[in-house]
């Protein structure tokens, strides 16, 4: 007993949480956005970078059909280090098997795919292994601490989810566009881009193995066997009154339709950027693209998501509705000005993205708030979990075929398109509107 309360003072949350939500961001933004832009430089045509690197969002989608062997199986603790070691391990093998594609094929954007197939299979395996992660991590931050030192601590755990997306899309990108323009081997910058990953998760990793605190509530439940059926019971029970919740339909249509054009945007916003202006694109350098989109977008996206949530706390989820939804579609427009105008003024193209990426995060925070009212009930947790499930497909579907919509009808007419689709966000944002309680949301004295 003498020796948990000297390892529970040694072992705050300062120690631990910064790092293991640091570790959780990581290899979600590799698979899911490094991905896109290395494929992108290596000559992969948009279509099938597009839909590929979709496939890799497969894992956080499903995810919740095994958390219950997380659950029963061995301690949160045991499965945050194992998870770990595999993301570390998929990482060393992504390094060193990284195929070199000739100059030639990669100038002509021909690039096959098919010569990925052991890369996606390694992105594959991490993608399962970062999800079943997210699972331990988010269980053992419940468990491994005090209630309020949970509230204390949600704040900075979603910054350094965040500093993780910094490092990913923006200090690893710069890396790979750095070596690209002193060497002018595209497929090495790339390599040493991810042995710089594998480097940091190793010791991540190692560091995880010492510093994670032993606690006492950390493990798996008794009975495995009969808990694991009951708790795929509790599923199907969830997933059972989830459709019978009034509203069903409309609030499903919901979660699939208002990101509808980021859906359609996020997967080409980078390829767009790089590629060359004879092919519509605005041909900035990939170090070029780490900074601007990586970290100031990535700032402001930050910014709109705090000032958002500060907004919908004042005055509720529903008269923030329409101006938050107006704030997802409308900075679009930005892109469509982008690719008509094709500015060389790093500057003017800085300020375009942020005030896209600032619009995405605002309006983004209704989405969320959204979800939160409709799992409502003595369901919750379960719901909740439920809804995400859908904000994953809502931006799967539109990823898988994003690519080949563009390559057949170029970026210009791309982003119109991408407008276009905002009405399908304002239709189901004028429906739901009407379903909303005016006091949900506010912020009580």
């Amino acid at each position: 007993m003498k020796q948990e309360l000297i390892e529970s003072k040694q072992k705050t949350p300062w120690w631990w949480v910064p790092t293991l939500y640091f570790a959780e961001g990581v290899p979600y933004f590799v698979v899911n956005n490094i991905s896109v832009m290395m494929f992108t430089k290596m000559g992969v045509p948009n279509g099938d970078m597009s839909f590929f690197t979709t496939l890799l969002y497969f894992p956080w989608f499903l995810k919740g059909i095994w958390s219950p062997i997380v659950d029963v199986v061995k301690t949160k603790r045991w499965w945050i280090v194992a998870m770990q070691v595999i993301m570390t391990a998929m990482l060393i093998l992504l390094t060193v098997t990284l195929p070199h594609p000739d100059t030639s094929t990669i100038a002509g954007g021909n690039t096959s795919i098919s010569i990925f197939w052991f890369t996606l299979l390694l992105f594959i395996v991490a993608a399962f292994a970062s999800a079943t992660h997210d699972i331990a991590a988010d269980g053992f931050y419940m468990l491994a601490h005090s209630p309020s030192s949970q509230a204390a601590f949600i704040g900075i755990r979603s910054v350094f989810y965040r500093v993780a997306s910094v490092f990913g899309q923006g200090g690893l990108v710069f890396i790979a566009g750095l070596i690209e323009s002193k060497t002018g081997n595209i497929p090495l910058s790339w390599q040493v881009t991810l042995g710089v990953s594998a480097v940091v998760f190793f010791l991540i990793t190692l560091y995880h193995t010492f510093a994670l605190p032993h606690s006492a509530d950390d493990k798996p439940r008794a009975g495995a066997d009969g808990t694991a059926k009951n708790n795929l019971a509790e599923l199907g029970n969830s997933f059972v009154t989830f459709v019978k919740k009034p509203g069903f339909l409309l609030a499903v249509a919901f979660m699939l339709l208002y990101r509808l054009p980021e859906g359609f945007l996020i997967k080409l916003c980078q390829p767009f950027l790089v590629h060359g202006t004879e092919q519509g694109g605005l041909g900035l350098s990939t170090e070029m693209v780490g900074t601007v989109y990586g970290v100031f977008g990535v700032i402001a996206l930050l910014l709109g998501g705090i000032l958002g949530g500060i907004y919908s706390s004042r005055v509720g989820l529903k008269k923030s509705l329409w101006v938050m939804a107006a704030c997802m579609t409308l900075p679009c427009l930005t892109f469509v000005y982008l690719a008509i105008a094709q500015p060389t003024n790093i500057v003017i193209i800085t300020i375009a993205l942020c005030i896209e990426q600032f619009g995405y995060g605002f309006g983004f925070t209704a989405y969320m708030l959204y979800m939160m009212y409709f799992s409502e009930g003595e369901f919750k947790t379960s719901h909740y979990a439920i809804c995400t499930a859908f904000m994953a497909l809502s931006m799967m579907l539109p990823g898988f075929v994003a690519g080949y919509i563009q390559e057949a009808i170029g970026y210009v007419n791309f982003f119109w398109m991408v407008m276009a689709c905002c009405f399908a966000t304002l239709l189901v944002t004028y429906f739901v509107d009407r379903t909303i309680d005016p006091d949900y949301g506010k912020k009580t004295d």
